[in-house]
Order: structure tokens, then C-alpha cells, then sequence
């Protein structure tokens, strides 16, 4: 990511001591000490060492359709259901004894910049029935998504792939990948069962039941986008507002990609 190699190292070392992670906390966050995890922006949270967890209350109901709109969908979602937000950091790749504290989206990004080429930085809470996790730099979610959905859980990973599109959708469950595509790919299914959503995508208009495009080939993409998020918002129910993404102080890690 641009940085100094012989300053990266020391920032992400879990052994170097707490004295320099602190302090670059401090320096992104200079009224808001880095072992406050309590209630941040209207998250209440709590920390329970590795087990940290953060609970969010629930409104309106916001869905995922919206990210096909959202100028600002740099970010990759991790969704898990059967385990909490702290494991699914966990899960992710967090490296041990670095804990930030409650980040916004900019203090995220800052933060993701100092880590070493490889690393992200991850938000997690949870929202509808499922832990999610905001993964800024470099996602964990792709690469570890069998990980996180091991013994009986299930996980969503949506990445919007900015410099290399389209975006990709990818859905794991009990440590196996079932069912992925690139959004508005559909003909070209991956994983266990490729066809898994079949037969949402027929019903959407999407694919024809042989699995080809179906639609018109003039279509606009975030039209397209749009109703292929429909289709996961309603089979997973899915729900992730945006505030949640960009405005909420959240439990933050740093995960490990590598």
C-alpha cells in the first residue's frame, strides 16, 4: 500500500508490545482511548477478550439493493450467521492483540493504510440475524470464506471489485463454498452447487432455467445489479444499513490475508 517496509513491520507485530499500536491509535483517535468498547454512536458493545462482541439495535429494515446505487462501495461485507461478530474477526484473520477500538469508516481507512501490504482492517457488528464485518484494504472475506462458515455456520461475502469488476458474490456454508458468481455473471456459477440460486435467478428474470443470460443485453448494470441483490437479500434476508458502513463507530481488528 505504499509504505515505509522497514516502518510497516513494527505497527502489526503482536509481539512488538502495546505502546506502538496504542500510540498510532491515539493518533487517529486522539480523544477516544483505544480500550474503550463500550457504547459508540448509538452501537452498544461490550469486550469479553477474544469473544468481543458488539449488538446493534435494529430499525427499518435498509436491506442490500442500495450498494448497487452507492458510489462509495470500496469496502468488502462479510456476513455470518451461527457466530458471533468477535469470531467472525477471528475467523477473518484478526491478528491477535491488536485492537484499535471503536472506528469509523475514515479512521478505518487511515488505519489500513499503515498495515503492511496483505492486511486489512475489519469492522464487525451485527445487524438482521447476522454478524457482518466492514473490510477495509485488502478483504479477508474471499479467501477465508470456508473458514468462517466451519461447524454448521453460514456466510455471505459480497466484494465489489473496483479496479477489476464485476462485483462477486460468494456464499459458504459448513466450511465449504456453495454457490458463487460475479453480479450481473450469473451464467458463470462456481462452487459446490453452482446452481444453488437457480431458481431465484429464473424467477428474477436473470437467467433462463438452462442457467443462460436471460434479459435484455442493453440493460443498465446497476438495474442488473440491483435485482441480482434482490435475489440475495430476499433468500439470505440480508440487511445492512448505511450509516452502519459509514458513519458507526464499530469494534475494529486488523486482519491478516496471508
Amino acid at each position: 500500500m505504499g509504505q515505509n517496509p522497514e516502518r510497516r513491520p513494527a505497527l502489526l507485530d503482536p509481539y512488538a508490545g502495546e505502546g506502538l499500536v496504542a500510540a498510532l491509535v491515539e493518533r487517529l483517535l486522539p480523544e477516544r482511548p483505544c480500550t474503550d468498547y463500550g457504547a459508540a454512536g448509538g452501537v452498544p458493545a461490550r469486550r469479553e477478550g477474544a469473544e468481543e462482541t458488539v449488538e446493534t439495535t435494529e430499525g427499518t429494515r435498509d436491506g442490500i439493493r442500495w450498494l448497487a446505487d452507492w458510489d462509495g462501495w470500496y469496502v468488502g461485507l462479510t456476513f455470518a450467521r451461527g457466530v458471533p461478530p468477535g469470531e467472525l474477526a477471528l475467523r477473518l484473520g484478526a491478528v491477535p492483540g491488536v485492537r484499535p477500538g471503536p472506528l469509523g469508516a475514515r479512521d478505518a481507512w487511515s488505519l489500513a493504510g499503515e498495515t503492511m501490504d496483505g492486511d486489512g482492517v475489519a469492522r464487525v457488528g451485527s445487524w438482521a440475524g447476522w454478524s457482518f464485518a466492514v473490510e477495509h484494504g485488502l478483504p479477508a472475506g474471499a479467501e477465508r470464506l470456508a473458514e468462517v462458515s466451519r461447524s454448521g455456520a453460514e456466510a455471505v461475502h459480497l466484494d465489489p471489485q473496483p479496479d477489476h469488476p464485476p462485483r462477486q458474490f460468494a456464499y459458504a456454508r459448513d466450511g465449504e463454498v456453495v454457490c458463487c458468481f460475479g453480479l450481473g455473471e450469473e451464467c458463470w456459477r462456481g462452487g459446490r452447487q453452482p446452481d444453488f440460486l437457480l431458481p431465484e435467478l429464473v424467477a428474477a428474470g436473470l437467467l433462463e432455467p438452462d442457467g443462460t443470460h436471460a434479459g435484455p443485453e442493453d440493460e443498465p448494470g446497476a438495474e442488473r445489479d440491483r435485482r441480482t441483490l434482490a435475489v440475495l437479500e430476499h433468500r439470505f434476508a440480508l440487511s445492512l444499513p448505511r450509516r452502519l458502513i459509514e458513519e458507526t463507530p464499530l469494534p475494529a481488528f486488523v486482519t491478516c490475508t496471508r
